[in-house]
């Protein structure tokens, strides 16, 4: 479940969660070990990981503002970039619930495979964190979301308090000076 807490300091669309979590084996029978991320963390930073819509490489829809490796997993916080019409549709699915899934794309560069077939990955070259449908790792899982409180905006009440707030601004007639415009009231009906 979606953690989400409501817009007040201007960061709408801003996200944190875990795009891996170590030592669980995922629906590809792999298994991520700590440490695995800490060679391309160190060489590619989160400025060189891309953010993308369900690993397409055509449909970037954000940034990455922090990567790190943790005792869970990969941690990542980032931000949509909501002038993309793909950012503003996985802001949607994010804010009513439909959406939460986090993957990686990488490249394996150590690994080893456990008697049960499963394999361990000790080393691997991130280049990609993918807002997904069906994570790999279930696990996986964007767990804080900051949406916008106003969901709505009443544009007779909108109209009327940008009204309100110009006659507020206005000069008054007794207290204008010489080269003002004087603004008379009028009534609508």
């Amino acid at each position: 479940m979606i953690l989400k807490t409501y817009e007040t300091d201007g960061q709408i669309g801003h996200f944190e969660g875990y795009a891996s979590v170590f030592n669980t084996v995922d629906r590809g029978n792999d298994l991520i070990l700590p440490g695995a991320f800490t060679r391309s963390l160190r060489e590619r930073g989160a400025g060189g990981v891309k953010f993308l819509w369900q690993h397409d490489p055509k449909e970037p829809m954000g940034i990455l503002d922090e990567l790190r490796e943790d005792a869970r997993g990969l941690y990542v916080r980032g931000r949509l970039i909501l002038d993309v019409e793909r950012a503003r549709e996985a802001y949607r699915l994010l804010d009513a619930g439909a959406l939460d899934g986090l993957s990686i794309g990488f490249h394996t560069l150590k690994s080893k495979q456990r008697a049960d077939g499963v394999r361990l990955l000790q080393e691997v070259d991130l280049w990609e964190i993918s807002l997904v449908t069906f994570p790999m790792n279930e696990l996986a899982r964007i767990s804080s979301f900051k949406t916008d409180f106003i969901t709505a905006v009443d544009d007779t009440a909108f109209v009327a308090g940008l009204r309100h707030l110009t006659a507020l601004m206005a000069p008054s007639d007794r207290n204008s000076a010489g080269g003002h415009l004087n603004l008379k009231k009028e009534r609508h009906t």
